[in-house]
């Protein structure tokens, strides 16, 4: 009686030890065993997008994951990462991440989750070559978020303005037309002869069709101011745009002011050298232009890209693998294309321009043109990203007050050296 005693409760014991491994187990690899461990992630975007109606779905197909959704404008977004993330606490488990101000945090490397740790690697093959890079540190051995949208630039222009100046207004026929930056200027002098309208609505439009496709900018990875040096990408594309100031061809409709809005309207100036995403604010604010505007690639000097984004994975989460899990799916081919649908964020996996969907989808306000092949081509066109650094957005608009100043009648070549010397202390300072 007290052997069979003994047995029993060595049994028992070995049961409860055998649970308890099991149990330890579960808890040290983070999984329930089933898949099915309630977590919650927070989630920060910023813009217009879908992905608050993305995350509803996720949900729906991980019944054990919530997500809470917060969207913000573009500036408060960034800021209050900076801040949470300066902090050491109050970030969220998953964050987007805009490209003109990506180089701030990625001077905060510590801050964040290398996603080649959670299985990015295996999906790399399937975005753009130059949006995957750009989304890493200097040493490419460090992921910080996974490519979302992208910007490709191409030319915006009014028809109905092309045909009243004599010029072709057949997408094809202004691509060969207008093949490079004299021919630019060309037709800018033909639209201004015959109908006295600017052809470019911006001097700030017309620095940065050099500007944004410039192998450097204003600074290189070490920190150090560039244009200070002859013969720098950003002083060419600056006297670009004082040439085509000169010549008359450049409005003063400063973009997204009310000013600019009711010319995009009215067919006030030409063209807009604009990015895919302009597309989704024109079909919604310009209700008299429907029909009026067509989209043409640019020259091959002008190729670039202006904006987009990235999904990052802040390393406070505590649930890294979850939120890497969503992200990947967040930005899958299939879901690209849902957002381009229903947002027009412009996808950067390849794959998504092959989907019939995207390629059949033909634009009422674009007189019926399928103008996602024309931003695709253009998308495939962009060699790299540009380099940017945290100091880019001071700078630039020190050069931005130079031009404005010039097309008030200042002289350009004071403008620049002032504008210089500005950007300089502002580097000195950091």
């Amino acid at each position: 009686m007290n052997n069979m005693k003994k047995w029993s409760v060595l049994g028992t014991t070995l049961a409860l030890s055998l649970t308890l491994a099991a149990c330890n187990e579960e808890e040290e690899s983070g999984s329930s065993g089933d898949g099915n461990e309630e977590v919650t992630l927070s989630f920060w975007s910023f813009g217009a997008t879908n992905y608050e109606e993305l995350a509803k779905e996720y949900e729906a197909e991980n019944p054990n994951v919530t997500i809470k959704f917060k969207a913000s404008e573009t500036a408060e977004h960034h800021d209050a990462l900076f801040t949470s993330l300066s902090a050491g606490s109050g970030a969220p488990d998953i964050a987007m991440l805009e490209v003109d101000q990506f180089d701030r945090f990625k001077e905060a490397q510590g801050s964040f989750e290398n996603l080649y740790d959670l299985g990015a690697e295996d999906v790399q093959d399937q975005y753009l070559d130059w949006k995957w890079n750009a989304g890493a540190n200097q040493e490419g051995d460090f992921l910080f978020g996974l490519p979302t949208d992208i910007g490709p630039k191409a030319l915006y222009y009014r028809a109905d303005v092309f045909e009243e100046a004599g010029l072709p207004t057949e997408p094809s026929e202004v691509e060969a037309l207008i093949d490079s930056p004299e021919a630019f200027k060309e037709a800018g002098l033909k639209v201004l002869e015959e109908t006295g309208k600017p052809f470019v609505d911006s001097i700030e439009m017309a620095f940065r069709a050099n500007l944004d496709a410039s192998e450097e900018t204003y600074l290189n990875p070490e920190g150090e101011l560039l244009i200070a040096e002859e013969g720098n990408d950003v002083k060419k594309a600056y006297d670009y745009a004082v040439e085509l100031d000169k010549a008359g061809v450049v409005g003063k409709f400063e973009m997204w002011s009310p000013e600019w809005a009711n010319a995009v309207n009215n067919g006030d100036f030409a063209v807009e050298l604009g990015a895919g995403w302009l597309k989704g604010w024109m079909e919604g604010n310009a209700p008299d232009a429907v029909g009026k505007w067509r989209v043409a690639t640019l020259p091959t000097e002008f190729a670039a890209n202006w904006g987009g984004s990235y999904i990052a994975v802040p390393n406070e989460t505590e649930n890294a693998q979850e939120a890497y899990d969503f992200a990947e799916w967040l930005v899958s081919a299939d879901n690209q294309l849902e957002s381009f649908q229903s947002k027009g964020l412009f996808p950067s996996a390849p794959a998504v321009y092959e989907m019939e969907e995207f390629q059949a989808s033909e634009d009422e306000f674009f007189g019926g043109q399928v103008t996602s092949s024309v931003f695709a081509e253009a998308a495939q066109d962009i060699d790299t990203a540009v380099f940017k650094g945290v100091k880019y957005f001071p700078v630039n608009n020190e050069i931005l007050n130079a031009l404005k100043n010039v097309q008030n009648g200042a002289d350009p070549e004071e403008e620049w050296d002032a504008a210089v010397k500005r950007a300089q202390d502002l580097v000195d300072r950091s």
